[in-house]
């Protein structure tokens, strides 16, 4: 089927297949098109289709209330082609080609391989891919479970450049359909569908800045990806690297032994500190962890206080849900006066 996508800058014609996303036709040829979740959540994906016919894989995506539905606007994300034939969109952004070298996203098979519960309300699992999957350091991937709809967005929490087996954090939450019930029957063994590599939130060695990560719970999954690939280039011998996880007490904490790790690998290259919401750590907490700080309140206020001064050359990577990483864009943004530009995050909700 042909595809051909208007945009600001140009035409683009491609060629797509059925039950293929718009965005991923899109991506796959190597076009920079516009999105953050790629989940139907944000919005951020809208276009309007000027002609042929698509078939929408999520009637009720929230990103939907962003849409004008009577000027034919839709979500890329969640669009595919329905049949053979001539489709044309419009993207109302300037949309370029990605550059050369760039690692495009690719549909994928796997298997779910291990799981493993951390705390009450977050699992540690990996997925064993068919082939081999190439990625940066703070990207993530769509994972579909057979006999559940839709994608959702999951940051990879290690980093190699070229592996078959992907390792991703899950939150436990209430209303999260998927989620209860990962958490209420071991998935081993199921099967998935893989969308990768996705996000824009990328660290490279060659960005010669220091880095300041900034996570809220399971957010933590991609700074973690981050600081492995950090640490494997001894970035920080020559940079500095600050870190802030906030979690709401020491019971929801995890990563605290492969975060020392880093810190004692980079020596004072890394500055960690676990800020906890609702309980104080105690001093026993501290004498457990004696490489990381510990702190209390709100992580992007724990953040601030702790980077006062400090701002200067920083790339700033933030994650987590969203009220934490919009109080955090607001604090760097009109109190620090940082650059909009040198803040990065995939918003997934």
């Amino acid at each position: 089927m042909n595809l051909k996508i208007h945009t600001k800058s140009r035409a683009y014609e491609l060629q797509t297949e059925d039950r293929t996303s718009l965005l991923l036709a899109g991506l796959s040829e190597g076009l920079d098109l516009p999105y953050a979740c790629a989940t139907g959540t944000c919005g951020t994906c809208k276009a309007k289709l000027i002609s042929g016919n698509v078939t929408d894989n999520w009637a009720n995506a929230p990103g939907k209330a962003k849409l004008n539905a009577d000027a034919g606007e839709v979500l890329l994300c969640q669009c595919s082609a329905l049949a053979d034939g001539e489709f044309e969109i419009l993207v109302p952004d300037f949309v370029y080609r990605t550059d050369p070298g760039t690692i495009l996203p690719r549909r994928l098979n796997g298997v779910v391989t291990s799981w493993r519960t951390l705390v009450s309300d977050v699992a540690l699992w990996e997925v064993e891919l068919s082939e081999v999957c190439e990625f940066n350091s703070g990207q993530f991937a769509l994972i579909s479970f057979s006999g559940v709809d839709g994608y959702r967005a999951y940051s990879m929490v290690d980093f190699d450049r070229s592996t078959r087996k992907l390792t991703f954090l899950t939150k436990k939450t209430p209303e999260g359909k998927l989620t209860n019930a990962l958490f209420s029957e071991n998935p081993v063994g199921r099967t998935v569908q893989v969308v990768a590599p996705l996000g824009r939130a990328i660290f490279s060695p060659g960005l010669k800045k220091n880095i300041l990560c900034i996570a809220g719970g399971s957010g933590i999954a991609g700074i973690m990806s981050i600081l492995a690939r950090a640490t494997q280039e001894g970035y920080f011998e020559q940079y500095k690297g600050y870190v802030f996880f906030g979690v709401r007490t020491m019971q929801d904490a995890f990563f605290l032994e492969e975060l020392s790790a880093f810190k004692l690998a980079s020596d004072k290259g890394l500055e960690i500190v676990i800020g906890l919401s609702a309980v104080a750590a105690t001093d026993e907490d501290k004498a457990q962890y004696p490489s990381l700080s510990f702190d209390f309140g709100m992580i992007h206020e724990i953040a601030a206080k702790h980077m006062e001064g400090k701002y200067k050359n920083v790339q700033v990577y933030l994650a987590g849900p969203a009220p934490s990483v919009e109080a955090s864009i607001r604090q760097l943004v009109i109190t620090a006066k940082l650059d909009p530009k040198l803040i990065a995050y995939d918003k997934f909700s």
